[in-house]
């Protein structure tokens, strides 16, 4: 009810929020002054007029000190009142929400010795002398009143944390802060020592003056706050710094078990020692920590299976899962004569001569710029020009065919295996195609039809690479190429004139490169882009 109260109050007042919150919360001194008057008057006889005048004077001084505390605070705010305003650019929303986290402790720090000296004492001497008592009765009347003042100060505190609460939630959802970032706050285990053994003060010193025969004066005054202060140090403080222990311990441990979990340590867990909400808050931190785990693994498999460059292309914001066209070279290769090895061989001989093969190939991919956009059995189709859009995507292809080529046909480096390569350059359509929650990113169209028929006539002309007539158009005179003649493709209408490349193409441009530094940057934006998909962030 509060919060939302708050809440309203905040969209109301808009900029001026903070300020008017502030204001009227330090308006609680009142009934606090009136109420230690009422303690007071247990201890000292006189008339309720007199009482009264001392009420009205001593909430005079409040209202002088209030109006200086205000003064001297105030400025805090003003990144707090900017950001409010309008002012939201990435420093200026962390200067606010430091202003606002750090505000209640800095308020405190700034103004606690103020009411001392406006209030406390200046009461004080008015209380001694309209009650006509010897001038050590101040004393009494002083230590009184600094009970009240520190109990004023924590509800101010905490009142304030409250009040400022719509504020830092309005900031947290622009941004997320730093836990490391340092701040003027009140820890946690100095709030339970301050406030605990200061409510018992107050509850000591409340129930010794309803108790008390009444008269007594300061004598009686002064060694009812000693005995109450005295308990609250001894008994009530040992009860509290275990009470802080308790608390502490368990929290402690769900921090270091955070800042593993940051460091990618999945691992950790935090023990649950407790049944109340501390434990369920730690069962739920290990609960989450095995999702994480498990997201972990899922990324693993995703960079394993699918090209880092598909993989950052799916995960930003130009990606249109409808699919686009564009133009594109298509790289096939297939190897020649492999069912009738794959009949003499063994299944695991089968599988890891193939294993070699594509380790050869799928760099020399990459390495020109391409991505792998499928294995089919002893095939592989390879894609230039998305999801980069390269302008030399026909070059690119080109250039890795004939290295492919020349490694695996004429170094060996796959074994006894051969390849034969065809490339063609052509419209496709590229998207996420699939269906019943299982897509993949391909491209289709005639151009890749056109790929795997040009690859199939390498063995009969017996070329290791062909090219047809769009690739050599795009190419144009960066590589040189002779004719083969004009051949019919199956499934193709009209002969077609297939071309080779004349001369071992040169090596890629070193732009093209993929090395160990490229590889791991792009492993960190895939991994921070999988990271916001899972939790629902959408991308950068």
């Amino acid at each position: 009810m509060v919060a939302k109260a708050l809440t309203w109050a905040y969209k109301r007042l808009g900029r001026y929020y903070p300020r008017v919150f502030m204001a009227l919360e330090l308006q609680t001194a009142y009934p606090i002054i009136l109420g230690t008057y009422a303690l007071f008057s247990f201890y000292y006889e006189g008339d309720s007029g007199t009482f009264f005048t001392l009420v009205g004077l001593t909430c005079g001084l409040a209202a002088i000190s209030i109006t200086i505390a205000c003064a001297k605070t105030f400025p805090m705010l003003r990144p707090v009142d900017g950001w409010i305003a309008g002012a939201r650019d990435e420093r200026q929303t962390a200067e606010a929400w430091a202003a606002a986290v750090s505000f209640p402790w800095r308020m405190i720090r700034a103004v606690f010795l103020l009411p001392v000296f406006t209030v406390v004492i200046p009461a004080s001497v008015l209380s001694v002398v309209l009650l006509d008592l010897g001038w050590l009765a101040v004393f009494p009347f002083i230590a009184g009143s600094m009970v009240a003042l520190g109990y004023s100060s924590m509800l101010h505190y905490f009142a304030l944390e409250t009040g400022l609460r719509p504020v830092l939630v309005d900031i947290n959802q622009q941004l997320s802060p730093h836990s490391d970032v340092r701040l003027s706050a009140l820890p946690l285990r100095w709030r339970l020592l301050l406030t605990l053994p200061l409510i018992n003060i107050i509850t000591g010193l409340t129930v010794a003056a309803l108790t008390s025969e009444g008269g007594g004066g300061g004598a009686d005054l002064g060694l009812d706050v000693a005995i109450a202060v005295g308990v609250a140090t001894t008994i009530a403080l040992e009860l509290t710094v275990l009470l802080s222990r308790s608390i502490q311990r368990p929290i402690a441990d769900l921090r270091e078990a955070t800042e593993a979990v940051m460091d990618g340590d999945y691992s950790a867990s935090v023990p649950v020692t407790t049944g109340d909400e501390i434990g369920e808050l730690a069962a739920s931190f290990n609960q989450m920590v095995e999702g994480l785990a498990e997201r972990e693994r899922l990324r693993d498999a995703f960079g394993t299976y699918l090209d880092l460059e598909v993989a950052e292309y799916i995960l930003s914001d130009s990606f249109d899962e409808a699919g686009i066209e564009l133009n594109v070279s298509v790289l096939f290769t297939d190897v020649r004569d492999f069912t009738s090895f794959a009949a003499q061989a063994e299944a695991k001989e089968a599988v890891a001569a193939l294993n070699r093969l594509f380790e050869v190939v799928v760099p020399v991919v990459a390495r020109h710029g391409g991505h792998v956009d499928k294995f089919e059995g002893d095939g592989l189709l390879a894609v230039f020009g998305a999801p980069e859009p390269y302008r030399d995507h026909a070059i690119r292809a080109t250039r890795a065919a004939v290295e492919i080529c020349r490694r695996v046909n004429e170094r060996g480096e796959a074994g006894d295996l051969r390849v034969g390569v065809g490339v063609n350059t052509g419209r496709v359509v590229a998207g996420a195609v699939g269906g019943a929650g299982r897509l993949n990113f391909s491209v289709i169209g005639d151009a890749v039809n056109v790929a795997a028929r040009v690859e199939a006539m390498t063995r009969e002309i017996d070329r290791d690479v062909l090219l047809t007539p769009a690739t050599v158009e795009a190419i144009g005179p960066a590589l040189s190429v002779e004719s083969t003649g004009t051949h019919r493709l199956r499934g193709i209408g009209g002969p077609i004139e297939l071309f080779a490349p004349a001369t071992p193409a040169p090596a890629a441009a070193p732009s093209a490169a993929v090395d160990g530094e490229q590889i791991a940057a792009a492993a960190g934006r895939l991994r921070r882009g999988i990271g916001r998909r899972l939790s629902g962030r959408g991308p950068e």
